[in-house]
């Protein structure tokens, strides 16, 4: 092909694409105005979304992320009724299936993320929860420093902080503490066996109540629970107005020692646990009482006692050799 023949071809060809573009300009004329219609439509959305989730939610990253996918969604419902009006129907079927694609494998890649994230999105709107609360979770006690929206972040009484997986927190049991209007204190404790059980009931009781006065209503609760290994245990327990973990512990520690002072007032015995050690020796009274008797003697293996030190089966005997 010589350079006549080109210039003509390329010619032609600018020719046909203007022709196009004057067939097509009504068209793109609509296709901008539903853009622009769209644009507003997605500013007025996204801000009544705004509004709408800032009642739903204090989490203002939660309200900006609902409220940016609102005009997201109208902005591209737009484009595509904009592509449709270009009569562009094959750009509009390959754009959707290569955002199905698209979102598919980013869905197998980033599971955990998402699953993070809408867990995060989920926990702003129920709000089980607010910073400062002090709340149990997946075994972790703490107070509550931020949600963001992949994570929870615990700071642990004793200091440290423990920050969780959204989808943790939100697929497992959270007790909140501070959202409570009352919490009950509890002391478990024990009396020896030889105790009389009505006075200790009646003592303990006596004991704790001016505590439970002060702190709450005054009722307060007795129950024997279980013959132990060294004493029988029970439980004292009254309801507390105040729900702050430190408050609890000053109150327990309170009930610890003034049923200890009017228990020993009393002569109540609080057990502790005993180990009774068997040797393996047949008559443990006897063995112990001559080896007894021996230490003062200053000799505690003499002859008479080789044989309860063996246990009496002969283990000391001196063997004759073959």
């Amino acid at each position: 092909m010589d350079v006549p023949e080109a210039l003509n071809a390329l010619t032609e060809k600018i020719t046909a694409w203007f022709h196009g573009f004057v067939t097509m300009l009504p068209n793109l004329l609509v296709a901008s105005l539903v853009m622009v219609l769209f644009w507003y439509i997605a500013r007025l959305a996204m801000r009544l979304t705004e509004k709408a989730m800032a009642r739903a939610s204090d989490n203002p990253q939660v309200v900006r992320l609902v409220a940016s996918g609102i005009r997201a969604t109208v902005l591209i419902l737009g484009l595509f009724i904009a592509l449709g009006v270009l009569e562009l129907d094959k750009t509009v079927t390959s754009l959707l299936a290569g955002v199905g694609v698209v979102g598919i494998a980013l869905g197998f890649a980033f599971q955990d993320i998402a699953a993070n994230f809408v867990s995060g999105v989920l926990l702003a709107m129920r709000r089980p929860f607010r910073a400062g609360d002090l709340v149990e979770t997946n075994d972790f006690l703490g107070r509550v420093e931020r949600t963001d929206l992949r994570a929870t972040t615990l700071r642990r009484l004793d200091g440290p902080l423990i920050i969780l997986p959204n989808k943790e927190v939100f697929q497992n049991a959270i007790v909140n503490y501070t959202q409570a209007t009352r919490r009950r204190v509890e002391l478990e404790m024990g009396v020896a066996y030889g105790s009389d059980l009505p006075t200790a009931k009646r003592l303990a009781i006596e004991a704790v109540r001016p505590i439970a006065e002060e702190v709450g209503d005054g009722t307060v609760e007795f129950y024997y629970k279980a013959f132990g290994a060294s004493s029988i245990d029970f439980v004292v327990r009254f309801w507390a107005d105040d729900t702050a973990q430190k408050v609890t512990l000053e109150t327990r520690s309170r009930m610890i020692m003034a049923i200890k002072a009017l228990y020993d007032e009393h002569g109540i015995e609080i057990p502790f646990p005993m180990r009774t050690l068997d040797l393996g020796i047949g008559d443990q009274a006897a063995f112990f009482q001559r080896l007894l008797a021996g230490l003062e003697r200053g000799d505690p293996y003499e002859d008479d006692d080789d044989e309860a030190v063996d246990g009496g089966n002969g283990a000391n005997q001196p063997t004759q050799g073959h």
